[in-house]
């Protein structure tokens, strides 16, 4: 098997950008960088998007954890990952910082820098852009990563467009491990026998329900009456979820043994519609 070669030459960065690296939206944008242009580190994560429908590239756990976080997001629009930057503009701005731009050690050339997330967001009714670094917390104690965030910044700055820094310390991780376990179950092979709608009319019944009222039995008593293999109620379950038709606390780590069906919310139109809901979708 041919050695993969990481380094970088013009003649590699014109052909990334006759590919179309970097360009596009939604399910057409092509990532700069794959989790196969650089060398692997353990961490490296490929997932296929809610929003844009087509796999996305992560290079640590920061980044992954992050993107669930705008996979929830009802006011993101678009994720663009490892987006890069002009290279013409950062060699500019380096320059006039009387910083270093980062190059090849080999070969000299001077590489495109990337912004590890520009999302798209609706906020307020308008359309925004929102550019992220993603960096371990430990990491921004070293000099030529601040120096590289800074003509990040200087960057987006005078496109007009905001800019921030996201660390692990800024992502909460209860949510991240509930978004993960959801994410797989937003669509539903079986979606065609109508059991998800049939468990949201028993979840809607059963929280008109004085007394309280255990998740964990419903969902084994819903598996039995409808000769459903052992488990299945749950995922159904968590199609609901998924698809934010119900909710709950995602603050805390999901476990239907101590979730008392009054935990859950659903949304009053739901509350006095037919349970047609989910079919609709």
């Amino acid at each position: 098997m041919a050695k993969r070669n990481y380094g970088w030459t013009e003649e590699k960065i014109d052909k990334y950008y006759r590919d179309g690296r970097g360009a596009g939206e939604l399910s057409n944008y092509k990532p700069w960088l794959t989790v196969h242009d650089v060398p692997s580190k353990g961490n490296s994560t490929r997932i296929k998007g809610w929003k844009t429908g087509r796999i996305h590239q992560f290079f640590s756990n920061i980044e992954r954890n992050y993107f669930y976080i705008l996979e929830w997001s009802d006011s993101v629009l678009d994720i663009r990952e490892q987006f890069p930057l002009d290279r013409v503009d950062t060699i500019e701005i380096a320059k006039k910082k009387g910083l270093n731009h980062i190059e090849d050690r080999t070969t000299k050339v001077l590489i495109p820098m990337t912004t590890d997330f520009v999302v798209t967001i609706k906020r307020n009714g308008k359309i925004e852009t929102l550019a992220v670094a993603i960096k371990p917390a430990d990491q921004l104690e070293y000099k030529n990563v601040l120096n590289k965030l800074e003509v990040e910044r200087a960057y987006w700055n005078n496109k007009n467009v905001s800019w921030e820094i996201i660390t692990q310390k800024d992502i909460p991780k209860h949510k991240v491990k509930n978004i993960e376990l959801l994410h797989p179950y937003r669509s539903l092979e079986q979606k065609a026998d109508n059991k998800e709608n049939l468990l949201l009319e028993e979840l809607i019944d059963s929280k008109t329900n004085t007394r309280p009222i255990r998740l964990f039995n419903l969902l084994n008593s819903f598996d039995r009456s409808n000769a459903l293999d052992s488990g299945s109620a749950l995922n159904y379950f968590k199609y609901l979820l998924a698809n934010k038709i119900i909710s709950i606390d995602l603050s805390e780590k999901i476990n239907p043994r101590n979730l008392n069906i009054q935990d859950i919310s659903i949304d009053s139109q739901i509350m006095g519609s037919d349970y047609n809901y989910v079919s609709s979708k």
